[in-house]
């Protein structure tokens, strides 16, 4: 089966990125309709660089602030069994 071909010109960093992220044994074709797929799962690495530093650290320091805080209500609850 012949597919028709086209040429695209893209810079170097593009043409980086996709080579970097392509997978083993696959053409750059199959790994931009993979990336370019509706249908694909998301990977982990799409969700990269989604929060700011700062976001980040206020969502741990909640997640700390909220697992201190079940740690003192279960110790509460439960202070007779222990």
């Amino acid at each position: 089966m012949c597919m028709a071909t086209k040429t695209v010109t893209i810079t170097e960093d593009a043409y980086t990125i996709l080579k970097n992220r392509k997978m083993k044994d696959e053409s750059f074709s199959e790994e931009i309709t993979r990336l370019l797929s509706n249908k694909r799962k998301k990977s982990l690495m799409d969700f990269f660089g989604i929060l700011s530093n700062e976001e980040g650290e206020g969502m741990l320091n909640d997640l700390k602030a909220i697992k201190e805080m079940n740690i003192k209500l279960m110790k509460e609850r439960y202070k007779d069994l222990l």
